[in-house]
């Protein structure tokens, strides 16, 4: 490492005639010399470790991997990269200061291994939903809550602010921004995760946050941002963590539709695109998942869109790339197809060695090796990975949820609650009313929205009556909701968990005024006629529930604009609300 170092402090100080095109080819063909087939293909593997500490002794690592620590699951396997999580099974985070600490002790597990190239560290941060670091670390809303306040300038911060805290931890790959147009409303996996279902916004957020991720500051502050899920996953009806979607479109649709976000986040430069594990028999008959297809990837993305930077599979554990194929022939069909990384196979050792088996067989040439090995290093390389992967452990929180950076998240989403229907004129209150009734989905959601209108004066009590709420809740509800001044619903998927339908007419039935909020996918809106007033989230983390708060309440008027268009019910022909729609007052 300390040889590239000095390579590429003095190719940037000596030579700045030199584009840095130049520069990182150079340096990746330095980084590559001298590494052996197993440490090469080591660069092309992207896992999971267990453990907050690189030294914990961690029996799941044993399972896993046969070895005690993350640091020697590292030098074990000379990995390319390591992804972080943040749930009950895969736990890497307690705080800023720790994660720090974390990376710091894998990177120096991997400069001292035989390879003797840092990591690529990265971990899922879109916003909202999908956020592996939260409080205290800046939270932002989901993309759609982003792009419904239609100012990309504040997409650009968003990811700004989310490049330096991660970066400031030892993350340098976010994989985002979600690149899909989600024009399927019966979606289960994508949604509100989606800048928009119309290929034109999305294109315009994603080429925003790009540019925020990459292009805001010297490299050791950026992080690679990966533009996901190609071809594209927004049609699909199937959760490809557990079955194979099937993409119906036309290749002119795909064009049409799926493509011009990948176009944009190509034009802007983007480091990594990710594949999808979908089936789209209009660019590969075959049916092969879009991750091992060769069509799809070395034909569509490498040949026709021009992309010659790190494509990387989504996870190898979810079964739609598992459907066909066995663990051991997944990573060669994948490599063949023109795949340069392998997220998180499922049986690490069996997927490494089947890919060196397959290199000694003559299945997959060297060249081919090197050619994914070499835009790895290009990447590394670019973001300043190779020469400088460490961080100050002690300067974290001068990073790190910032009252300028909590501030710039509060601002976004304010702009994108959305006010969708307000045909009985309930909103803007007439007066502050003195007690309110937080009922329907979410038992944080309601719990903190009641706090939180409570904090601006109206005293309020949360009854939580989940997604498929019982005839029992509902009575309870609509009794509660007789003792109070003001009714707040919230819903979530309404499509798959229609009891809700039932709880909103019985709260309507009161007589007492009720807002209903979609408070996930705003697609809820086109179900229910019985309530008429509807305001849309498109998620329910701190910020946005206090911007809720703020327009319930009538501390602010709702400015956001649908980026999707609301079908009216199950019927997803007929537009009920249309993309662009938003009222205020």
């Amino acid at each position: 490492m300390l040889a590239l170092t000095g390579v590429g402090v003095a190719t940037a100080a000596s030579a700045p005639a030199v584009s840095a095109e130049a520069q990182a080819d150079a340096a990746a063909t330095l980084a590559l010399r001298g590494l052996s087939l197993e440490q090469k293909v080591g660069q092309l593997f992207v896992t999971w470790v267990n453990g907050k500490s690189a030294d914990e002794v961690n029996p799941k690592n044993q399972t896993d991997f046969g070895v005690d620590t993350p640091a020697q699951v590292i030098q074990k396997y000379h990995l390319g990269g390591v992804i972080y999580f943040n749930n009950d099974t895969r736990d890497n985070f307690d705080d800023p200061v720790q994660v720090a600490k974390l990376s710091n002790g894998l990177q120096k597990a991997a400069v001292a291994s035989g390879a003797h190239i840092p990591l690529q560290i990265g971990a899922d941060q879109e916003g909202g939903t999908v956020t592996r670091m939260g409080a205290p670390a800046t939270e932002f809303p989901n993309s759609m809550a982003v792009s419904a306040g239609r100012d990309p300038s504040r997409a650009t911060k968003a990811a700004t602010i989310l490049g330096h805290e991660l970066r400031a931890v030892g993350i340098n790959q976010d994989f985002a921004p979600d690149s899909d147009v989600n024009s399927n409303p019966a979606n289960p996996v994508i949604g509100v995760r989606s800048f928009a279902g119309q290929p034109g916004l999305a294109s315009q957020f994603v080429t925003a946050e790009v540019k925020g991720y990459q292009n805001s500051d010297f490299p050791t502050k950026t992080v690679a941002a990966t533009a996901k899920h190609f071809p594209g996953h927004g049609d699909a009806a199937t959760d490809s963590h557990t079955g194979l979607p099937r993409i119906d479109r036309t290749e002119q649709q795909w064009r049409d539709i799926d493509v011009p976000p990948f176009k944009a986040a190509i034009a802007a430069g983007i480091d990594s695109i990710m594949s999808a594990h979908i089936q789209f028999p209009s660019l590969d008959p075959s049916l092969e998942p879009a991750t091992l297809s060769q069509p799809i990837i070395t034909g569509k993305l490498r040949g026709e869109l021009g992309y010659n930077g790190v494509v990387i599979t989504d996870s190898l554990e979810m079964q739609g790339v598992r459907e066909m194929h066995s663990d051991a022939e997944i990573p060669v069909l994948a490599l063949k197809a023109g795949i340069d990384q392998l997220l998180m196979p499922v049986h690490l050792d069996v997927a490494i060695n089947s890919v060196i088996n397959a290199v000694k067989t003559g299945q997959l040439s060297m060249q081919r090796i090197d050619q994914s090995v070499l835009r790895v290093l290009k990447l590394k390389f670019k973001r300043g990975i190779l020469f400088s992967p460490f961080v100050d452990a002690n300067r974290v929180m001068k990073t790190v949820g910032t009252p300028a950076n909590l501030k710039t998240a509060q601002d976004i989403a304010d702009r994108g609650i959305t006010a969708i229907a307000n045909d009985a004129g309930v909103l803007p209150l007439k007066q502050k009313p003195a007690t309110a009734l937080v009922t329907g989905w979410g038992v944080s959601t309601t719990a903190t929205l009641a706090q939180k209108l409570t904090a601006h004066g109206t005293t309020a009590t949360a009854y939580q009556t989940g997604q498929a709420p019982t005839d029992a809740q509902i009575a309870q509800a609509a009794a509660s909701a007789k003792n109070v001044d003001l009714v707040v619903v919230l819903t979530n998927n309404i499509g798959g968990f229609p009891l809700q339908t039932k709880l909103l007419q019985a709260l309507q039935n009161t007589g007492k005024p009720v807002v209903a909020v979609a408070a996930q996918i705003p697609y809820d809106a086109g179900y229910a006629n019985a309530v008429p007033t509807w305001l849309a989230t498109y998620g329910y983390i701190t910020p946005t529930l206090e911007a809720l708060t703020k327009v319930i309440l009538g501390e602010t008027k709702p400015v956001g604009k649908l980026p999707v268009d609301i079908p009216a019910g199950a019927d997803l022909q007929t537009v009920k609300y249309p993309f662009g729609h938003g009222l205020t007052w």
